[in-house]
């Protein structure tokens, strides 16, 4: 009772005019970034999060986390209108959303596409709702042990649910747990990998690392492709939006289906990429007209928008009870809540109800006025794309340049977050993930400062993880998932090993 008395105060927070105001225009950049290809939800968040440093945390988080959402709505529009994905997870959206296009149901596919991201958001923010209370009481039971392992099965879990290779997977990770070391020793006072520089001190801004790795990584990557993009004329009307409603419910099991995938991916770090693709997956095995999947069926751009758009949302159940993000953009907010003197985990609960809770809001409303954001400006949004590259790139870039600068109102982050972008732009283009690699350098701190008072605690025993139930079965999932690779591939070889050899054919 007490939760729907502080979500009621949280709407009552979120409907001030000044929140409100936020709220839109938030929603409003947030299509934008998801239009513009490659840019994504959490490099827009990177980049306009210094702009929210006056603001209060809570307007702050309500405008992120309102930029987030319209990224996820904007995404379709590329996918459906150019075959091009404005966001990674919009991929799957291509496969059925394009062909729609092409046969003159443009506006259905991009109202199914809407509805579908609506409703999939909507049963992920229920789940936070009703479980984020519940993991966040549990987790006060959590020690220092418990931190560590949770952080470990969160590292794990990328290389065990990751779809590249583990190895490069692994390499990224450690790429960030080496850039998270640089600066002072907060326990012992030492410098680590300062090499003499007096920058260095404070270590790599996550912020400044970001906006480098995603944004200007972005821009390099753009730049070499010569990319250039053709607009066309989308129009959805009232009459076109009532039909496609009416056709949706025959989809209701693909719509549970898929909000299950999403949620389960969300909550776990594989993300709302696999969710989108694993979701397409299931929609088409499972469907009367599987077989007709890439051709133009409304139900193929069902799956994977309402998958992504739940794991996108309930990404961010890890992050506000755990502090463990489970995306790039939950990562980046997570950053946020820093900065602005914010723990994010179980105390935030106790210690910032009404912020968590006009969070919660900001989740519901912000759903609702995205959606009719969205079905009344594709023409807008579709428009943009008309703008030549050489115009948008050098504004990203100095939006970029501003933010870096104005977290420490320091020239030289400028400089730092453009070398992150070339070691952004060369992973890229060597096919290593750049997700695992921010969520080392997020947690590494955090992680290492968990793992050290535990063995101050067992005076360096190892044991400590084992110790009661509970953290001896969350530090065992995090070696099955450290090892599930291995495993998988061990459990290959055998299989070839001992499959039944094909019986020799007799000469004619």
């Amino acid at each position: 009772m007490e939760s729907f008395q502080l979500l009621f105060h949280g709407f009552a927070t979120v409907v001030q005019p000044f929140n409100l105001m936020v709220m839109v225009v938030g929603i409003v950049l947030g299509i934008i970034i998801g239009v513009l290809p490659g840019l994504g939800g959490a490099n827009g968040v990177a980049i306009l999060l210094p702009l929210t440093f006056t603001m209060s945390p809570t307007s702050a988080i309500i405008m992120l986390s309102c930029i987030y959402w319209g990224a996820l709505f904007g995404g379709a529009i590329t996918s459906v209108l150019f075959n091009i994905p404005g966001e990674p997870w919009s991929v799957a959206t291509t496969f059925d959303g394009y062909p729609m296009a092409q046969h003159g149901q443009a506006s259905e596919a991009l109202t199914a596409a809407f509805t579908s991201s609506f409703v999939g958001a909507l049963f992920a923010v229920l789940v936070i709702t009703f479980v984020a209370p519940l993991v966040a009481a549990f987790a006060l039971e959590f020690g220092p042990a418990e931190f560590f392992a949770v952080q470990f099965l969160a590292f794990a879990s990328f290389i065990g649910l990751g779809r590249g290779s583990p190895f490069k997977t692994l390499t990224a990770m450690m790429i960030g747990f080496a850039l998270a070391a640089v600066g002072l020793d907060t326990v012992t006072g030492s410098l680590r990998m300062t090499f003499g520089s007096t920058e260095l001190l404070r270590g790599f801004g996550f912020l400044i690392a970001v906006i480098g790795l995603f944004g200007i990584s972005e821009i390099l990557q753009t730049m070499e492709e010569s990319l250039t993009l053709k607009g066309k004329d989308a129009k959805i009307n009232l009459k076109v939006v009532l039909q496609t409603w009416k056709a949706l419910p025959r989809y209701w099991v693909t719509f549970i289906r898929s909000v299950v995938v999403g949620c389960w991916m969300g909550i776990t770090p594989a993300g709302a990429t696999p969710a989108s693709f694993m979701s397409y997956g299931l929609a088409k095995r499972f469907s009367k007209e599987g077989d007709q999947f890439g051709q133009g069926k409304i139900e193929g751009v069902v799956a994977p928008e309402t998958a992504a758009h739940a794991a996108g949302t309930s990404a961010l159940l890890p992050m506000i009870t755990l502090g463990i993000p489970g995306s790039p953009t939950a990562a980046v907010l997570l950053s946020g809540l820093l900065i602005w003197g914010l723990q994010p985990g179980p105390l935030l609960f106790l210690e910032q109800k009404e912020f968590v809770w006009s969070l919660i809001a900001s989740m519901y409303l912000g759903n609702v006025v995205g959606l009719l954001i969205v079905l009344t400006t594709v023409p807008w949004m579709a428009a943009i794309l008309r703008i030549p590259f050489s115009i948008i790139g050098p504004v990203i870039l100095v939006f970029c340049a501003i933010g870096a600068y104005t977290v420490n109102n320091a020239a030289v982050d400028i400089i730092f977050m453009m070398m992150f972008g070339v070691i952004g732009y060369v992973l890229k283009k060597l096919d290593y993930p750049l997700a695992p690699l921010v969520l080392a350098l997020v947690l590494g701190d955090m992680a290492e400062a968990s793992f050290r008072q535990a063995m101050l605690m067992s005076q360096g025993a190892l044991a400590i993880f084992w110790s009661n139930p509970l953290v001896s079965s969350i530090s065992g999932l995090g070696l099955l998932m450290l090892f599930w690779p291995a495993l998988t591939w061990a459990r290959e070889r055998l299989r070839g090993l001992v499959a039944p050899r094909p019986a020799p054919t007799k000469p004619a």
